[in-house]
């Protein structure tokens, strides 16, 4: 199993960048997906996940209305799409996939089987 994370970069405050994650040697329309992110000197903490049927959407609430989730099946890909970037947005992000069917998105890192290398994210004021 691959993932591979880009899109990362340097915005100022109140721009946006849009991540993708490509995945390969799994079956990607039966995964659930996620992203993380993990700022210098503190926890991995869960961003935003999408189950593996694309209808139910998790956010952590200090990203809910600036950041979208979304998934190609066609293209094995998944995407986050961050406006209206801050500051505290600054972290590497991480695709994540749960190789179990479940109609929930997890939030807990645990729950997730393979992640992908980071992407990095800084937001300058």
């Amino acid at each position: 199993v691959q993932l591979q994370a880009f899109g990362g970069g340097l915005v100022q405050a109140g721009g946006s960048l849009r991540l993708s994650c490509a995945v390969s040697g799994r079956t990607f329309s039966r995964l659930n997906l996620g992203w993380f992110r993990q700022a210098p000197g503190k926890e991995r903490e869960f961003v935003a996940g999408i189950n593996w049927r694309g209808i139910t959407i998790s956010y952590a609430d200090s990203v809910k209305g600036r950041f979208t989730i979304s998934r190609d099946n066609a293209k094995n890909t998944v995407a986050l799409q961050m406006v209206s970037l801050k500051v505290e947005d600054t972290a590497v992000y991480y695709c994540a996939i749960d190789l179990t069917v479940r109609d929930a998105v997890p939030v807990s890192g645990a729950y997730y089987d393979y992640w992908g290398q980071g992407t990095e994210v800084t937001v300058s004021s």
